[in-house]
């Protein structure tokens, strides 16, 4: 597994029935998780005193109660900023998870010794783009949610990167890549951090079950003639690491690279255990 174990202003307190315990800075949230299937006791004393509590409803979604939190404050990974604000859907605009493929990729991008050309697929709040632009490669970020691009300019700008060479684009990461490919572009390195399910800005319906080994594929053509490196990310349980490695292998075996998946997953305080938050699959040159 892939640890996220290098934050210091976030960690997992405790988890149990259903529900993990976080500090993000701060500030105390308590937010479902569908991989807290034990019950075991609720010692922490930080179960009663968060500032934030996502109660989960019967009938799918739900709803935050507050305790003295703020509407928005700030985080930091290593040189990074990030704005943080609870909105619907349990989210805070950060998976803090993510910081061990930030590291994984960055030191590929630093160790390059060459200009390196990233695109950020499914880009979300930027953080894939932002560590990406402080390693120093010029990055393409396109997530199909306008408020989502604004939120990762944001961040840039928080992370002293406003000025970075990066391209923010919102728009359908299918039809982008698309038109991309018509227009002969191509990319030294490629992130994608798809949906379980979602739509774009005109409807599109995305299902990752169907979607994702084709559009892999489709991907492997703004492949440069010197590609880097290739992550792609899951949130679905059905796609296992033995399932990303089976893809990437299958979409890439034209070009001479390793392929890895593992879970990633964070540190837990209170047990020493780590807790899963997906799986990740990465593709390097050799």
């Amino acid at each position: 597994m892939w640890i996220a174990d290098s934050w210091k202003d976030y960690e997992v307190l405790d988890t149990s029935g259903g529900e993990k315990l976080e500090r993000w800075g701060d500030y105390l949230l308590v937010r479902p998780d569908p991989q807290v299937i034990w019950n075991t006791k609720k010692q922490h004393s930080g179960w009663k005193k968060k500032n934030g509590h996502y109660h989960r409803s019967q009938k799918g979604g739900g709803e935050w109660e507050f305790f003295d939190l703020p509407q928005q404050w700030t985080i930091h990974y290593k040189e990074l900023s990030f704005h943080l604000k609870p909105f619907s859907f349990k989210h805070t605009g950060l998976f803090p998870e993510q910081a061990t493929n930030w590291d994984w990729f960055s030191e590929k991008i630093r160790n390059a010794n060459r200009s390196i050309k990233v695109l950020n697929l499914f880009a979300y709040t930027g953080g894939a783009t932002l560590a990406a632009a402080a390693a120093g490669a010029s990055v393409t970020h396109v997530d199909a949610s306008k408020g989502m691009v604004g939120w990762a300019k944001e961040n840039a700008k928080a992370s002293n990167l406003e000025n970075a060479p990066i391209r923010w684009l919102v728009d359908d990461c299918v039809k982008f890549v698309e038109r991309e490919i018509r227009r002969g572009n191509h990319y030294d390195a490629i992130i994608m951090d798809p949906p379980s399910y979602g739509r774009g800005p005109k409807g599109e319906i995305w299902k990752i079950e169907d979607s994702i080994f084709p559009f892999i594929q489709l991907c492997t053509k703004l492949l440069s003639d010197d590609p880097l490196f290739f992550l792609v990310n899951s949130y679905t349980t059905g796609l296992a690491p033995a399932v990303l490695t089976y893809m990437i292998s299958l979409a890439l075996k034209d070009w001479n690279g390793h392929v890895e998946a593992q879970e990633i997953g964070l540190p837990v305080t209170s047990t020493g255990l780590v807790l899963p938050c997906g799986a990740s699959g990465r593709w390097s040159s050799i």
